[in-house]
């Protein structure tokens, strides 16, 4: 990778406090984040949601999983503020709150499940 081009900040051991104490709770919201996209049913749930709106029901089919199991993971996904509800009549359908989970399945798609990603792994 290309230092020169890189969009990361340059940590030095002459930053102010205050630039310091930024890095630290952008690291921590970050951090927040990834936790929330490190369960394999959330992640699942994500990539349904990048294509469009879905039902709690259409989301248990499409992962074949129980109701309580699909809930419990939109219920972290909306505490993180990934995923959004909307209730009509008895039906609760989630969406993506905003562009973030999209643009990080999209990196994630590149490195774990294009075909390109799969030249790249080592062979075991």
């Amino acid at each position: 990778m290309d230092h020169q081009s890189s969009s990361l900040p340059t940590i030095t051991p002459d930053m102010s406090s205050e630039d310091m104490d930024l890095i630290m709770s952008n690291a921590c919201d970050a951090s927040q984040l990834l936790k929330a996209l490190s369960h394999e049913g959330r992640l699942m749930i994500l990539c349904h949601l990048v294509t469009g709106e879905k039902s709690v029901t259409e989301l248990e089919e499409l992962l074949s999983a129980r109701q309580a199991a699909v809930s419990q993971q939109l219920a972290r996904l909306r505490l993180e503020g990934l995923v959004t509800p909307r209730r009509e009549g008895k039906a609760i359908y989630y969406s993506l709150t905003d562009d973030r989970p999209k643009r990080i399945l999209e990196v994630i798609y590149e490195m774990f499940c294009s075909v390109d990603a799969d030249k790249a792994t080592p062979a075991t």
